[in-house]
C-alpha cells in the first residue's frame, strides 16, 4: 500500500515555522510530504522565502502566485481559492494540513470542505481580537481535524461544536524547534545577517487590518520610543496586510547604526537570535508564544494579540503608552525568566504523528455534525 500523501499549505514564514516540524516528523514516519507554496513566500520584498521552504529534504513543491503588492485581502482569497481548487483537482492529497488564520489557509479549508478532501487545522481555538480570529474560527468549522496548542484552545474548539474525537492538544509546533539546539551559533547568525550588536532586542510590528487608519501613527509612536531608548534592535519586516506601507515608511527612517532591518530569516537562525535576545517588542505571536517559552521578556504592543496569552514575561500596552514602553525598555530589558510551558514542551510533532498513525483518524466520516455536548 502506498504512503498516504500529506499536503502542507504555507503562505508565510511564520506558518512554515510551525508546519515544518510536523512535516519532518510525518515524513520520517513514512508519509509522503508535499508543500503548496503561496502568499508572502513568493514575494521578493519579504525575502522570497519560498526558497527556504524548498530546502525541506525529500518533498514535492508546488508554487502559486496569489497576489501582487497592494492587492485587497478579499481579492487574494478569491484568487487563492481558484488556484488551490485547480491544484487539488489534479493532485488530490489524502490530507491537507493548514495553519491558523491567514487568507491562504481559509482558501484551502474552503476548497477542502467543498471537495470533501480531509483537512487538518493547526492551532485553532485561539483568540486575538482582529479579523484573524474570525478567519481562524471559520477554519475550525471547515476543517475535519484540529491540532490545538493548549487546553483553553481545545475548549473553544469544542464550544464551536466540533467533536471531541477530532480535537487533539499537541502544543505549539514551533516550540519543537526552539526546544532543541538550533544547529548554528549566535556568531554565525550575526555574520549571515550582518548584525553588529552584542546586546539587542527583536522588533516585529505587523499591520492590524481593523486599524489601518491609525497603524502608521502606532508604528511612529512605538519606534520613536525604541529609538529614544538608546537600545539596539533587529527589526524583522512586517507582513503584507493592509497598512504595511505605513509601517515601512516609519522603518525606512530609523538610524541604520542601531536598527538592523531584515526581510526574513531562516527559522533556526531566528530561533538562535531569539534565545540570545534581551527583549522581544511588537505584536507578533512570537512575543506571546515563543518568547515566554524561551524566558525572554516581551512587550506586546496594541490589539493584534488580544487575550492570546498572558504570563509574567509579557508586558502589554498601547503603542501610545510611552510610560509603559519606556519602563519596559529601561527596567525589564534583559531580565530572563523561567520557561513558560503553557503551550507545550516541544514535542508537538511526536503527538501529531501518533494521531496520524491511528486507523481511527482515517476512518472518520467526511460529513461533519455539530456536537452539542
Amino acid at each position: 500500500m502506498s504512503a498516504k500523501k500529506l499536503l502542507f499549505v504555507t503562505g508565510t514564514r511564520a506558518d512554515f515555522g510551525k508546519l515544518e516540524p510536523l512535516a519532518l516528523a510525518a515524513q520520517q514516519a513514512g508519509f509522503a510530504v508535499s508543500f503548496f507554496i503561496t502568499g508572502m513566500h513568493m514575494m521578493r520584498r519579504y525575502g522570497e522565502t519560498r526558497l527556504e521552504v524548498k530546502r525541506f529534504p525529500g518533498a514535492e513543491f508546488f508554487e502559486f502566485v496569489n497576489q501582487r503588492e497592494g492587492d485587497a485581502q478579499d481579492f487574494i482569497l478569491s484568487k487563492t481559492i481558484l488556484g488551490f481548487s485547480d491544484f487539488v483537482h489534479e493532485h488530490r492529497p489524502d490530507l491537507v494540513v493548514i495553519h491558523g488564520d491567514r487568507v491562504e489557509a481559509l482558501a484551502a479549508s474552503i476548497v477542502c470542505a467543498m471537495k470533501y478532501i480531509p483537512s487538518a487545522h493547526i492551532e485553532g481555538g485561539e483568540v486575538s481580537g482582529t479579523i484573524d480570529e474570525s478567519i481562524r474560527h471559520c477554519n475550525t468549522k471547515l476543517c475535519a481535524a484540529h491540532f490545538v496548542s493548549s487546553e483553553n484552545a481545545r475548549q473553544r474548539v469544542l464550544a464551536l461544536g466540533e467533536s471531541p474525537e477530532s480535537v487533539y492538544n499537541i502544543g505549539s509546533p514551533e516550540l519543537d524547534t526552539h526546544a532543541r539546539p538550533s544547529g548554528v551559533t549566535l556568531a554565525q547568525v550575526k555574520e549571515r545577517y550582518a548584525i553588529p550588536f552584542d546586546d539587542y532586542g527583536i522588533a516585529i510590528f505587523h499591520p492590524v487590518t481593523s486599524e489601518a487608519d491609525t497603524i502608521g501613527a502606532q508604528a511612529q509612536s512605538l519606534f520613536a520610543r525604541l529609538e529614544a531608548s538608546g537600545r539596539h534592535f533587529v527589526v524583522i519586516a512586517p507582513n503584507n496586510d493592509p497598512g504595511t506601507e505605513d509601517i515601512f515608511a516609519v522603518l525606512e527612517k530609523l538610524p541604520k547604526d542601531r536598527f538592523r532591518q531584515i526581510p526574513s530569516m531562516r527559522f533556526n537562525y531566528f530561533s538562535e537570535l531569539m534565545k540570545n535576545a534581551s527583549a522581544m517588542v511588537g505584536n507578533s505571536s512570537a512575543g506571546v508564544r515563543e518568547a515566554p517559552f524561551l524566558g525572554v521578556p516581551s512587550l506586546d504592543v496594541g490589539t493584534r494579540q488580544n487575550r492570546r496569552a498572558s504570563g509574567p514575561s509579557i508586558t502589554t500596552c498601547s503603542a501610545f503608552d510611552t510610560e509603559t514602553l519606556s519602563h519596559f525598555l529601561s527596567d525589564t530589558w534583559g531580565h530572563r525568566l523561567s520557561a513558560d510551558t503553557t503551550f507545550g514542551v516541544g514535542n508537538a510533532a511526536e503527538h501529531f504523528v501518533a494521531v496520524l498513525q491511528s486507523a481511527d483518524f482515517w476512518a472518520r466520516p467526511m460529513q461533519k455534525a455539530f456536537a452539542d455536548e
